[in-house]
């Protein structure tokens, strides 16, 4: 069977791995012109997360690249310290940067993965047989399945589902991140800084002397722009910012230079309450996404586990698979993405009055103990099953 997947980020890789491995072709559809190696770190809490990187066989290189954790220390504006969450606490099990994880997933996939890389799904035509598909390009091919796999704002949901506005949740704030110089030798250790309703902070990396992170979060309704104008992000970034103090001018300096590295979005939860329509599916982030908090990394790669597997062990017959898949993942990938909802809320309080309240509530030992208690508790909810991989040189599952 033919599975056409639309996005080379995180998911969309994981899917394409297990796909290979129990007898599909996968093909992968990213319209960025190469792998984007950019991002900000991302981690693994918990055995479920930890079990599927090493049933891949990955573990071991990403241990090579995990950060180690990175220290989140809140600082007033003369650097001094107001409160700090452990590295070992805020790395989970294991950190690594979402590019070199992008990297290492299409890495183990590659032999048996097609790759289209600048192009992307424009229409979507199902009939008996499979799907015609009409690229940007002008491609025209015929799948079995497509599986969107291209994040909370994904051109596959809105293709097959309906507009955007009809499933994704403005969560009250906007998110951006960029790459810059390491002036301060942060080593492993992020610096942020608050004012109402604005956080901007800066994180070292201990593999890349001399490079660092930036990193932005504010308040803000819904706002009106250009997702594909990186100018106008730009522009809305320096005006939230005017008037703070501490290091944001210097961060701000270096946007321009950033180049592919920047990236920017509101912080929203994507609400979608069915995940697959005739032979078109969606996971990660365009089924359940929440832009950050809500454990979506490591929901992603267990989602595309559970929908291969399931494909598999119903024969290629996508009504079952497709339904199996939603019940046996639906709950519990729900439950991680609530995490989300209160992030936007903790990086940047509204008040002056709500962030002393954070740091005086995180710097006390039981209250840190308790929210990443939390956050296991949501990552462990589920018993994976176990799928048999396709024999050599056997037939290919059909629908």
């Amino acid at each position: 069977m033919r599975v056409l997947i639309s996005g080379a980020s995180v998911a969309g890789p994981a899917l394409a791995y297990w796909l290979g491995r129990f007898g599909f072709a996968p093909t992968i559809v990213e319209i960025a012109p190469e792998l984007r190696t950019g991002g900000q770190a991302v981690d693994f809490r918990g055995p479920l997360h930890m079990g599927v990187l090493t049933r891949m066989g990955v573990i071991d290189e990403l241990r090579a690249l995990e950060t180690g954790g990175t220290a989140m220390r809140f600082v007033d504006e003369r650097g001094e310290r107001l409160m700090e969450w452990p590295a070992g606490l805020a790395g989970g099990d294991l950190e690594v940067y979402r590019g070199d994880l992008a990297r290492v997933l299409c890495a183990a996939g590659a032999g048996h993965t097609e790759y289209l890389f600048g192009d992307s799904i424009v229409a979507l035509t199902e009939h008996d047989d499979g799907v015609d598909v009409t690229f940007a390009s002008g491609l025209e091919r015929t799948f079995d399945l497509v599986v969107g796999a291209d994040g909370v704002h994904s051109r596959v949901r809105r293709l097959a589902f309906g507009p955007e506005e009809k499933f994704v949740k403005h969560l009250g704030y906007y998110v951006a991140g960029w790459d810059v110089p390491d002036e301060w030798q942060l080593t492993s250790t992020s610096l942020l800084h608050n004012t109402p309703g604005r956080m901007m902070s800066v994180t070292g990396d201990r593999r890349h002397p001399g490079r660092a992170a930036a990193f932005a979060a504010f308040e803000s309704p819904q706002l009106d722009y250009d997702r594909h104008d990186p100018g106008a992000m730009r522009a809305i970034l320096r005006d939230r910012y005017a008037g703070m103090g501490w290091l944001a001018p210097r961060l701000l300096d270096h946007l321009e230079a950033a180049g592919g590295d920047f990236w920017f979005d509101q912080i929203c939860r994507v609400d979608n309450p069915v995940w697959s329509r005739g032979r078109v599916a969606l996971v990660g982030d365009a089924a359940c996404g929440a832009t950050i908090g809500g454990q979506g990394t490591g929901t992603a790669l267990v989602s595309a586990y559970v929908l291969a597997g399931e494909l598999a062990a119903a024969g290629g017959d996508h009504r079952a698979a497709f339904t199996s898949y939603e019940e046996r993942i639906g709950r519990f990938a729900r439950g991680t993405q609530k995490g989300g909802d209160t992030t936007g809320r903790f990086l940047a309080p509204r008040t002056a009055r709500g962030i002393r309240l954070r740091n005086y509530m995180n710097n006390r030992e039981w209250f840190l103990n308790l929210t990443f208690k939390i956050a296991a508790e949501r990552s462990t909810g589920l018993t994976l099953p176990e799928y048999q991989p396709a024999a050599p040189g056997s037939a290919r599952p059909r629908s």
